[in-house]
């Protein structure tokens, strides 16, 4: 699907978010890679074959 060189990490590499954009629409939240994967602006991603990452959001440290 990528025809950029060197070729972006395919949607099941662990780097696929490092993928250049195709589409992106911010005023909605989502962008499309040119792996196929949909990423959301909460750090979601939708794979090509239907999967779903959940958002990765860094834990916070409770007050001591």
């Amino acid at each position: 699907m990528c025809q950029h060189q060197p070729l972006c990490p395919a949607a099941d590499d662990t780097d696929r978010d490092a993928a250049r954009a195709v589409s992106s629409h911010p005023e909605q939240g989502w962008s499309l890679l040119c792996n196929g994967v949909l990423t959301f602006e909460d750090t979601g991603e939708l794979l090509p074959d239907g999967r779903v990452v959940g958002p990765s959001r860094p834990l916070l440290a409770s007050a001591a």
